[in-house]
C-alpha cells in the first residue's frame, strides 16, 4: 500500500492546534483522488473527536454539528464529497463491525473517518492512519502515516 511511505509527527499544543491539523487533513482529503479513508487510533480523551471537528470543518460542517458518534455509529453529512464520521467504540468484535455494514461507507466516493479503527479486521486500501497520544491537559502527539507535511501545508508545527 502506497500511503505509508510518509509519516508526519506533530505536537499539538492546544485543542485549537488539533482542530487546525484536522482542517489541513480535511482539505487534503477533499482534493485527494486516491485517499478517502482516515483510520483514527487513540485512547478515550486523546482528541479524536477534536481532530474530526477540524476535518469536518474543511467540508463546511460546523463544529457544533460534530460530536462523538459513539451512540449513532455513523454520522452522515451531505457534502461534496459525502463525509462519514464512523465510531466503532461500541463494536468489540470484527464480526460485529462487518454485520453493522460499515464497509458500505468505505471506498464509495465519500470520505470516511473511522474512530477506534483497530476494531476493523482489515485495513481499507489507501487509508491514512492517525495516532493521537495524550501528552498533557492541552498537548497531543499526532502521528499521521500516509501523507507528508507538504501535502498538509505544515512546515514546522
Amino acid at each position: 500500500m502506497g500511503t505509508e511511505c510518509f509519516s508526519v509527527r506533530i505536537i499539538a499544543r492546544s485543542p485549537e492546534d488539533t482542530e487546525d491539523i484536522g482542517f489541513r487533513l480535511g482539505m487534503f482529503l477533499r482534493s485527494s483522488v486516491r485517499i478517502k479513508t482516515v483510520m483514527l487510533y487513540g485512547d478515550l480523551g486523546a482528541g479524536k473527536t477534536t481532530l474530526i471537528k477540524g476535518i469536518a470543518s474543511a467540508f463546511g460542517i460546523s463544529k457544533r454539528d460534530v460530536g462523538s458518534a459513539s451512540f449513532i455509529m455513523v454520522a452522515e453529512y451531505e457534502t461534496s464529497p459525502p463525509f462519514y464520521h464512523i465510531d466503532l467504540y461500541r463494536l468489540e468484535r470484527p464480526e460485529a463491525v462487518d454485520a453493522a455494514g460499515i464497509w458500505e461507507y468505505i471506498d464509495t466516493g465519500g470520505v470516511a473517518v473511522i474512530e477506534w479503527a483497530e476494531r476493523l479486521a482489515d485495513m481499507p486500501d489507501n487509508a491514512i492512519k492517525v495516532h493521537i497520544t495524550h501528552l498533557s491537559d492541552q498537548e497531543r502527539e499526532i502521528i499521521i502515516d500516509g501523507v507528508d507535511r507538504e501535502a498538509l501545508g505544515i512546515q514546522n508545527v
